[in-house]
Parts: C-alpha cells; structure tokens; sequence
C-alpha cells in the first residue's frame, strides 16, 4: 500500500463528488451512539456559532471564562481517561472530508493515511475550517497510536487495499489493540461480488473541464485481486494538460471472511448490514459495513 493517490490527490474530491458522505456521517454518528462508548467532546461547529450569536449579543465572553476556569483545575485520571475514550480514529482518511465531518459532530478526530499527497489535501482542509484534527501519516498494517481510542471509522472501501488475509488480521489486531474498553470499530468493505460481476473488466470514462480520467479495472477471479489501470488529464498552466497514470489493487472480500478474521482479532461482530439499503447482508450484496467491539479489555 505505497504512495496510490501521488496525482490523484489532487483531483480526488472533485472526481468523488458523488460519494455519499452526509449519508455516511449520519450512519456512523448513529451507531457511535447506539454501540460505542466515544461522546462528542467538544459542541458541534453549529452550535458554536449558535453561542458565539448569543455571546455577541449579549456582551459576554462564555470561551474566556472556560479557559480560566480549566487553568485553575486539575486534570484528573478519570479525565484522562474520557479523553482517550471519546477519541475517534479516521482510518484512511484521504483528503479529510470525512474526518472534517466527525469533526463537526463534536468529536476529537485523528486522521491517519498512507498517502502524503491526500495528507497534504486534508490539511488546507484544517487550515480552511479551523478544525483542530491530528493528522498522521500511517500505513493501517503499521498503526501506532499514542493512547488508547474509543472508536475507529474507516469508509470508502479502505479495508479493501489490504491484499492479503494475514495482513488483514493485523490490521483488526492493531486496532482492537488500541482501542479503549468496549470502543468500537465501524467500517465498510467491497465484497467480491461487486468486483466480480458489477465493475471487474470494466471501463468507466469522464471527460471535465480541469480534469478527464479512464479508469480501466481488471479482476482476477482466481486471487480475487481487482486491478484499477487509472490514467488521468489533468489541466496545468492555461490549456495544457497533464497525462499521469496509476495503478491500484484491491482485494475483494466476503462477509463471512471478515468476519472469522474479526473474531480472531478479539472483536465481537455486533452488525453486518448491506451498506446501500441497510438490510441483511446478501450474495448480491456490494458493498457491507461492519460494528465489532473490542471485548479483550474487560467491557462486553
């Protein structure tokens, strides 16, 4: 899992502009709630500027005196301890819009993705919005946190660039490592199907004004490998266009598999649900999102 998104960071949001994320975020915020232990630490962005209304209005100061007042307190264990347990991982989180969401929810957000480039998009994201997001630049089968974390998010298919199931069973591992007693891990995958029989040897084609791309895929039924042959035009300096090309592979999984390969990480697998109408998982099923708990530390 090397530098995939070098020139494609650049063009990624506009190119995934139809991606589902107020659904995603609205999906996740819900299972937080329902399963998880993580609590928005901060007020959502929106009732921050609600305050500030109120604030201006009324002449008073409400971010002043909290800042006093937590410099004459404490910080105790049990502090501590919230701090660790309301954090929320993005897993490959790529440009950050998603992790800008969580952010907005009220949650304290590290982001964390291979890739420098898509880094480097998140943080003029962070730059823009203000938001006050750790990033780090991590491979998922190397994840090294500094503390324990109440919830893990990773969406967009992520799970799927891990080719190989031992590398998979050290990805859950690590996070069922890190994540604080009874947090949850919530995620979505591409099955094989979807590879299989949806988008495997197909080509999808897009011509824009900035930018065009044709993405060729290859799917290896045998490896279960799908091969995505990327190449790109990208607009540079008045009409001239870049060519640049990339190749990524993903691997296609059933439910089943990742399931048993959960388990033997330590979790318990509370939800497997079909990710586009939210029913049972199916044979036709393209894409799964997943609930496990982390049950080794002591909370079931």
């Amino acid at each position: 899992m090397a530098e995939a998104y070098s020139d494609f960071a650049s063009v990624y949001d506009e190119l995934m502009d139809d991606t589902p994320y107020e659904a995603w975020r609205k999906r996740i915020v819900s299972l937080i709630r329902e399963y998880g232990v993580s609590k928005p630490s901060r007020r959502s962005v929106e009732a921050v500027k609600e305050q500030g209304k109120s604030d201006t209005a009324t002449g008073t100061d409400e971010t002043d005196s909290l800042v006093t007042s937590e410099k004459n307190e404490t910080i105790s264990e049990e502090d501590i301890l919230a701090s660790e347990r309301d954090l929320v991982v993005d897993l490959g989180c790529g440009t950050g819009t998603f992790s800008e969401m969580l952010y907005e929810e009220g949650f304290d957000v590290i982001g964390i993705d291979s890739s420098e480039a898509m880094l480097e998009k998140a943080m003029e994201k962070r730059e823009q919005s203000g938001s006050e997001i750790l990033y780090l630049q991590q491979d998922m089968r190397e994840l090294s946190l500094y503390s324990t974390v109440g919830t893990v998010v990773s969406v967009c298919d992520c799970i799927n660039y891990i080719l190989e199931e031992d590398e998979l069973l050290q990805v859950f591992s690590l996070v069922n490592n890190y994540l604080y007693p009874g947090g949850v891990f919530l995620f979505d995958f591409n099955t094989d199907y979807k590879y299989r029989e949806i988008i495997g040897d197909t080509v999808i084609a897009e011509n824009r004004e900035d930018c065009s791309f044709i993405w060729e895929n290859y799917y290896d039924v045998e490896e279960r490998i799908n091969e995505y042959d990327l190449t790109m035009f990208l607009k540079r300096e008045g009409d001239l266009f870049e060519r640049v090309t990339e190749t990524h592979l993903q691997r296609g999984y059933q439910p089943e598999e990742i399931q048993r390969l959960l388990e033997q990480a330590g979790f318990k697998v509370l939800l497997l649900r079909d990710a586009d109408d939210e029913g049972e998982v199916r044979e036709t099923s393209e894409r799964v999102y997943v609930v496990a708990k982390e049950q080794k530390k002591g909370l079931k």
